[in-house]
C-alpha cells in the first residue's frame, strides 16, 4: 500500500519504505509538511514508483523493508545501480556498526540507529539533496568536459593529445599506410581503431594481429593461412589473417618482432597486392589497409640488419606517434574520471572518487606503463577498495615510494646541499618573520619562536638583524 502527503508548492519527492506504523506517523509529521511524500510497506514497491515518477530519495527501514538483510542488501544495489543520483537512507534497530557498515558499503548514504529523530533526518535529507543537486550539475560539466576531451574511444585534451587527433583525422580518409609509434601501454591498438572509425572502411574488417604474440612456428599460417595438407595439423583450409581483411584493414601489433622471411613476404603482398596461403599455386588478389604499430626503435633495427628497409619504408608512409602519459599534462585526471565510471558501472557498484591527495600523487606518478598502467590499478582500486572514497594510503606501496622518492629529490639534489647553509638560511627565515611580525620587538619576537630573549639577541647579532 501506498499513501501520498503532498505539501503546498513545488518540494522534493522522497519515499519510505516501513511497515511500522509509529515511524510512519513520526515520518508524515516531520518530513510530510517539507517533502511530498510516499510511504511504501514493502521494498517490492519501490521500483515500481521509480518508474512511474522522479523520487529523489528513499528511506528504507532496513529491518522491515524485506524479509532478511541479504534481501534488504539485494534492494540496497538494485536501487543503487537503478539511478546513480538517487539519495539512499536507513534506518536500523541495530547497534552493531558492523551491521550498519554493510548497507553502507552497499549504497546507503547514512544509517540511523532507532529511535529515530526526524528532525536529524529532515537535515540530513536536505544536505543530502543539496549534494546530489551539485553532483547531478558537476556530472553535466564533466560529461561536456569528457566530449570535449576525447576522440572515439581515446580519451585526452592535452596538447599532444589533440595532436593525434588531428592526425587521424587527416589520414583517415585516404587509404595510405600508417606506422603508429609510442611507448608500451600508451593505446597503439585504439589510435588505429579510430584511424578505421573515421574512414570509409569503418563499415569492414578490422583484423588486429598481435606479432609479438604469434610463437614464430605459427605466424606464418596465420597471417597467410594454409590449405588442407600443408603441414602435418592442417587437416582443412584457412584463411589467414590477411585474406580475412580483404576489404577492410589489417593492424599489425610489434611489426618489429617479424623474421626476416616473414618480412619478405608481407614485402610482397604490399607491392603486389596478392596473397598466397602456404600450399598453395595460386594467388588470391587482396584489397586491405594496412596500419602497423610498433614500440621498437625501427630506424636502430634497420641500421643492425634486423628488419628490412623497404619494408620500413613501404609501412612508414604516415608515421603517427602517441605520447607517453608523462607528457601528456592533465590527461591523468581525466582518465582516472573515465575508468572510475566504467569499472565502477561494469561491476554495479557506487561511483568511487579519490580525495585530493590521492590525485595528486597519481597525477605526479610518472606511469611507466602508461594508459595501461592507470587502467588496471583503476579496476583494481575500485574491485578491492570497500569505502566510496579512494585515499592515499590505499594507493599501491611502489607509487607511494616514488612519490617520497621524489619529494627526497626535490629536498637533496644529486650535487647535495651545504647543510649548514640551508639551517642558517630558514633560521634567518624565521628571525625576519617574527621581528616583522612584532614591529621589531626582539623579547616579543623571541617569545613568539619560543626561544629565551639572550638566544633571540645572539641570533640577531649572528645574522645581523637589528630590533
Amino acid at each position: 500500500m501506498a499513501t501520498d502527503n503532498i505539501p503546498s508548492g513545488a518540494a522534493p519527492r522522497i519515499a519510505i519504505v516501513t511497515t511500522d506504523e509509529s515511524v510512519q506517523q513520526a515520518a508524515q509529521e516531520v518530513l510530510a509538511s517539507v517533502f511530498h511524500t510516499t510511504l511504501l510497506s514493502s521494498g517490492d514497491q519501490v521500483l515500481p514508483l521509480l518508474a512511474e515518477v522522479s523520487v529523489e530519495a528513499v528511506i528504507l527501514d532496513l529491518e522491515s523493508a524485506q524479509t532478511s538483510d541479504d534481501e534488504t542488501l539485494k534492494l540496497v544495489r538494485t536501487l543503487r545501480h537503478h539511478d546513480e543520483n538517487l539519495v539512499l537512507l536507513g534506518f536500523t534497530r541495530s547497534h552493531t556498526k558492523t551491521s550498519r557498515s554493510r548497507f553502507e558499503q552497499a549504497g546507503i548514504g547514512h544509517c540511523f540507529v532507532a529511535p529515530v529523530d526526524f528532525e536529524e533526518v529532515q537535515a540530513v535529507l536536505h544536505g543530502a539533496l543539496e549534494e546530489r543537486s551539485a553532483e547531478i550539475k558537476n556530472r553535466s560539466l564533466r560529461e561536456e568536459a569528457r566530449a570535449r576531451n576525447s576522440f572515439c574511444q581515446m580519451i585526452g585534451g592535452s596538447e599532444p593529445m589533440r595532436l593525434v587527433y588531428d592526425a587521424i583525422s587527416r589520414v583517415a580518409e585516404s587509404n595510405v599506410n600508417v606506422l603508429v609509434r609510442g611507448e608500451s601501454g600508451t593505446g597503439k591498438e585504439l589510435a588505429a581503431q579510430a584511424i578505421v572509425a573515421c574512414g570509409p572502411r569503418r563499415d569492414k574488417p578490422f583484423v588486429s594481429v598481435n606479432c609479438a604474440a604469434l610463437p614464430e612456428s605459427l605466424i606464418e599460417a596465420e597471417l597467410f593461412g594454409h590449405e588442407k595438407g600443408a603441414f602435418t595439423d592442417a587437416h582443412e583450409s584457412r584463411a589467414g589473417h590477411i585474406e580475412s581483411a580483404n576489404g577492410g584493414t589489417l593492424f599489425l601489433d610489434e611489426i618489429g618482432t617479424l623474421g626476416l622471411a616473414l618480412q619478405s613476404k608481407l614485402l610482397r603482398v604490399l607491392e603486389q597486392r596478392v596473397v598466397q596461403r602456404i600450399g598453395s599455386r595460386t594467388s588470391k588478389k587482396i584489397d586491405f589497409r594496412l596500419i602497423a604499430a610498433t614500440n621498437e626503435d625501427l630506424e636502430q633495427a634497420v641500421h643492425t640488419g634486423r628488419f628490412r628497409e623497404d619494408l620500413y619504408y613501404r609501412i612508414n608512409v604516415v608515421p603517427i606517434i602517441l605520447p607517453p602519459l608523462r607528457e601528456r599534462p592533465g590527461d591523468v585526471a581525466i582518465l582516472l574520471d573515465h575508468f572510475l565510471r566504467m569499472y565502477c558501472a561494469a561491476n554495479r557498484l557506487p561511483l568511487k572518487r579519490l580525495d585530493s591527495d590521492a590525485l595528486e600523487i597519481l597525477e605526479e606518478h610518472s606511469w611507466p606503463g602508461n594508459v595501461r598502467e592507470l587502467e588496471n590499478l583503476v579496476q583494481r582500486l575500485v574491485i578491492m577498495g570497500s569505502g566510496a572514497v579512494i585515499a592515499a594510503k590505499h594507493l599501491p606501496q611502489q607509487i607511494l615510494y616514488n612519490s617520497t622518492a621524489r619529494q627526497e629529490a626535490l629536498l637533496i639534489p644529486e650535487e647535495g646541499i651545504s647543510f649548514d647553509q640551508e639551517i642558517a638560511r630558514i633560521e634567518l627565515a624565521y628571525l625576519q618573520a617574527a621581528l616583522r611580525r612584532t614591529g621589531g620587538k626582539k623579547v616579543a619576537a623571541a617569545g613568539l619562536l619560543q626561544i629565551n630573549p639572550q638566544k633571540m639577541k645572539y641570533l640577531c647579532r649572528k645574522y645581523g638583524l637589528q630590533g
